[in-house]
């Protein structure tokens, strides 16, 4: 695909518009819009924007259409897959100052509210109407926009779902610069093709998401975690099932080992409740009383006990909690403060597959004699696999990751999984889902890209090009 390169007609455009204060070139833009977390793949746009409002996305966009301009939206950049990296250069949209809460609506349990609004504000603001937005990706620093965009899940997935299903509404911008409303302040919906569904999880290809009305539920009034040491990873994995099966409902059902517990007491220089097993999970129960939530876990403490956990620590303290999920929140940040740089593999298999996958990991480990750190979300089976670098040079690096990712994807392909449980293809992962999911379904995805956007200029080589 050929696109143009910006000129300083275009610039002038742009500054007609936004004014000089919002448009950035060469030098005056920040590294940072050149990448996102994982920093793995780097390209820097050739213009960087500022917008406020719906208007100026879609006189942007219609511009870049008319003109074949490459564009690619951007949030706070927390993503791991480089799929807000501008690869073809062109116009990056900055949606970060749209981040107003526009309306709660108490009545329909519906709260609207602009793309750049971050994952952490919208809890705290609906907490002061006793209501609760679930979703909950361990990067709080993400936008709205950006969860919308993966389809995040987090934590919390196993009994509340994911982004997906709090969405009931969008405000987009097409390729074409032409706005469009899909959803709305309705429960239920079968008119015609979900639309919404489709831009949920398109990692910014389809349509620029300009506003939100998410679904809201009432506030649980009451939390308690349970951190369970078993002796070694099966046995804490192979739980899980039963967990599931008892009908308690756990909130989240984290699993975790011993070496990224020790990485994260280092990171935070704060202990942790315990460290002395190899393997943990980690339960939430939540609830209206303290009654209901203890049925829940009591008859899930007895299920782990009869299944060879060696204790189990309540939590149900504010101090005890916050020991407890500050370290599992730090994962990520702790792993990748021991090493040079990683990357990550983002699968998600069966729930009776876990323990296989994370085993299979281990030996890659000494196959490769490479050190890999996993942690992940043992009720819905989304697993966190991190490969370190370390010290090792660029060329057996290159090497390594390309036969130890081929290794860990066709494991994933044994077992029924998928390349993806929430953070996204992006241009990292391509190759992997590509290879998965073969040409009919490929053929498909690529006639949706078309169909939204036939020139091609919204976030192109992203998912499925």
């Amino acid at each position: 695909m050929s696109y143009k390169k910006i000129d300083a007609k275009d610039i002038e455009f742009l500054v007609s518009i936004l004014g000089k204060d919002r448009v950035f070139t060469g030098d005056n833009i920040n590294d940072d819009f050149s990448h996102d977390e994982m920093g793995g793949i780097s390209k820097m746009p050739e213009v960087l924007v500022e917008v406020l409002n719906t208007a100026e996305v879609s006189k942007i966009m219609k511009y870049a259409s008319d003109n074949m301009i490459p564009v690619v939206a951007r949030g706070s950049g927390t993503g791991l897959v480089g799929a807000s990296v501008p690869i073809y250069g062109g116009i990056m949209i900055n949606m970060s100052r749209m981040n107003k809460i526009l309306e709660i609506d108490e009545e329909n349990l519906m709260l609207t509210l602009e793309p750049g609004v971050l994952l952490m504000e919208i809890s705290k603001y609906v907490e002061e109407f006793d209501l609760f937005y679930p979703p909950d990706p361990g990067e709080k620093s993400a936008t709205i926009a950006g969860n919308i965009n993966t389809n995040a899940g987090g934590m919390r997935a196993v009994k509340y779902g994911v982004t997906r299903d709090y969405i009931r509404g969008l405000e987009v911008v097409l390729p074409s610069g032409e706005i469009l409303e899909v959803g709305g302040k309705v429960v239920k919906n079968s008119t015609g093709y979900s639309i919404k569904d489709l831009i949920c999880g398109s990692e910014g290809t389809l349509a620029i998401v300009t506003k939100i009305i998410l679904k809201l539920i009432p506030l649980p009034k009451k939390a308690v975690s349970l951190l369970i040491p078993f002796p070694n990873l099966d046995m804490a994995i192979n739980t899980v099932p039963l967990i599931v099966k008892s009908k308690a409902a756990p909130t989240a059902i984290e699993f975790m080992q011993r070496e990224v517990i020790l990485a994260a007491e280092e990171f935070l220089g704060k202990k942790f409740p315990d460290n002395s097993s190899d393997a943990y999970l980690l339960l939430t129960f939540d609830g209206n009383t303290i009654e209901e939530i203890e049925k829940d876990y009591e008859g899930v403490a007895n299920i782990c006990l009869e299944q060879g956990a060696l204790d189990v620590f309540i939590t149900d303290t504010d101090e005890r909690k916050e020991a407890v999920w500050s370290a599992r929140g730090a994962f990520l940040e702790a792993v990748k403060a021991t090493t040079s740089y990683m990357d990550e593999c983002d699968v998600v298999v069966p729930r009776n597959m876990v323990a296989k996958f994370i085993n299979y990991t281990n030996e890659l480990q000494k196959q490769f004699d490479i050190r890999i750190r996993s942690f992940g979300h043992a009720g819905d089976g989304n697993l966190h696999v991190y490969v370190l670098k370390d010290d090792l040079t660029d060329e057996v690096w290159d090497k390594k990751i390309a036969e130890v990712f081929e290794a860990m994807y066709s494991k994933s392909r044994e077992l029924k999984g998928l390349v993806s449980g929430e953070h996204g293809i992006g241009f990292a992962k391509k190759a992997y889902m590509l290879e998965q999911l073969g040409p009919v379904y490929v053929g498909l995805m690529k006639n949706i890209k078309l169909a939204f956007d036939p020139k091609n200029i919204l976030n192109p080589g992203k998912v499925c090009e």
